[in-house]
């Protein structure tokens, strides 16, 4: 069964690792990251953009999936399915179809108006045993059309989210979405060193976690965080498996034209990369 992600956080916190939050498009994404979970022993996050809950066809449609999935498969491992970005109306939507964490991202309203309606979900999560991610400081590049620039996040504006009772929280220190510039200058880790100091124990979530260096991973884990979300990596290694697939001319091969062989074969890349980024973070093993 699908589970709050606050007691993977607490223990990931704890043990200076952090865990994947994976973001998934369809059934065969899922059910990759599923199965590499299980067999590397590793807690994960599912993470579910509102667009991407649009092309899915809804939320109960995902919760009904991947609950599915989950007892089919045997899965045993902690498995959290959470919003990702979600607007003030989405994470009430979710919360009531059955989503076992939200991040409510507030970070483009004034930060009292983000305070205010923050503090509203920590006690609808609280009393039906939800996780709640919140954002302070919007991260750079583009989620669901909107266009951020890396800003760093105010230390003292995290403390007043992070004493709301959130479960993590998500701060901006220099991070992007999607693919990194050549020209992009790197985390700010005074930024997540002051943040860091001042929430305490509370897990941190680094956001855009395609693209970034190795060491500066491993640095911001060694400062906080907890939560590390990827989704653009495993877009571009399913891109580049298909392409190998078509380029092979594998498609003319017997009944290569099966979607099921195409995209399957494609999700090859998807599970090579979220074995890779679970190795990275620490979690093998953590389950």
């Amino acid at each position: 069964m699908l589970v709050s992600a606050k007691e993977m956080m607490t223990k990931a916190k704890a043990g200076k690792y952090a865990v994947a939050q994976i973001n998934i498009n369809n059934l065969e994404w899922t059910k990759a990251v599923l199965e590499t979970a299980q067999e590397l022993n590793s807690p994960v996050i599912l993470g579910v953009s509102e667009s991407a809950g649009d092309y899915m066809g809804g939320y109960r449609a995902i919760v009904g999936m991947t609950e599915g999935l989950m007892e089919d498969l045997n899965i045993t491992v902690p498995v959290a399915l959470h919003l990702d970005h979600g607007t003030y109306e989405g994470s009430k939507k979710c919360i009531r179809a059955g989503f076992s964490s939200i991040m409510f991202d507030g970070s483009h309203y004034p930060i009292e108006e983000n305070f205010a309606k923050t503090k509203e979900l920590v006690a609808t999560c609280d009393t039906l045993g939800i996780s709640l991610e919140a954002e302070v400081g919007a991260i750079g590049g583009v989620e669901d059309g909107v266009i951020a620039a890396g800003e760093c996040a105010d230390p003292d504006e995290c403390k007043s989210i992070a004493d709301l009772g959130v479960t993590m929280l998500a701060a901006g220190i220099g991070n992007i979405h999607g693919k990194y510039p050549a020209n992009w200058a790197g985390l700010s880790f005074d930024t997540l060193a002051a943040i860091s100091e001042k929430v305490g124990e509370m897990p941190l979530v680094l956001h855009g976690g395609s693209g970034i260096p190795e060491d500066q991973i491993r640095k911001a884990i060694s400062l906080g965080v907890s939560k590390i979300n990827v989704n653009t990596e495993c877009m571009l290694a399913f891109q580049t498996t298909v392409r190998i697939y078509f380029e092979e001319k594998k498609d003319l091969i017997g009944r290569g034209y099966d979607p099921r062989d195409i995209i399957g074969f494609g999700i090859e890349g998807v599970k090579a990369t979220v074995r890779e980024k679970m190795e990275l973070f620490g979690s093998v093993g953590k389950a």
